[in-house]
């Protein structure tokens, strides 16, 4: 009999374990403004099963999906809206692949950056800020594309920007 009961615990327990949900929370992510978290929202609505729920306080934004892949494709979704931030989970990856190299140029368009707001802008323009040899940047609300200009290390640029939570990538 103990081994009947025994038997039917590790069962119940492995057929919820099958059940359950796989989760991350991404901390440090720009989320200014109500316009920020529907965004979030509609990038991850593009991948079926995959729910988000974001705090703009504490700049998270915690994902939900019935397997590891499908959150891993939720988190691609954000980050190809032009969000970014640190996962909770060594195995969830941002890519951090942004086309940018390690080479000072005069100029560079980025795109896909979420600009949804003038803090958005704000955001780009602080992080910009700190990177040495940037002279400024044309970003603007609602933009797909912004241009930065100055004498500077292109991979400087997105790591600022995504360090302020934002990426996007370089326009070919």
């Amino acid at each position: 009999m103990k081994s009947f009961f025994a038997t039917a615990v590790l069962t119940l327990t492995l057929a919820g374990a099958a059940y359950a949900d796989s989760s991350v929370k991404l901390t440090d992510v720009h989320l200014c403004c109500q316009s920020c978290v529907k965004g979030v929202q509609k990038a991850v609505a593009k991948v079926p099963g995959v729910k988000a729920e974001s705090d703009m306080d504490d700049k998270t934004v915690s994902l939900t999906a019935p397997d590891a892949a499908t959150l891993q494709k939720g988190v691609d979704s954000l980050v190809a809206a032009g969000y970014y931030g640190k996962s909770s989970d060594a195995a969830i990856k941002l890519n951090a692949d942004t086309g940018a190299k390690d080479l000072k140029v005069k100029s560079l368009k980025i795109e896909d950056t979420h600009l949804c707001c003038p803090s958005c802008v704000k955001a780009v323009n602080k992080a910009l800020s700190g990177v040495s040899g940037v002279a400024g940047n044309n970003a603007t609300k609602g933009a797909t594309s912004f241009e930065v200009t100055g004498d500077f290390n292109e991979k400087d640029v997105m790591d600022a920007l995504q360090k302020n939570g934002l990426t996007g990538h370089v326009a070919n």
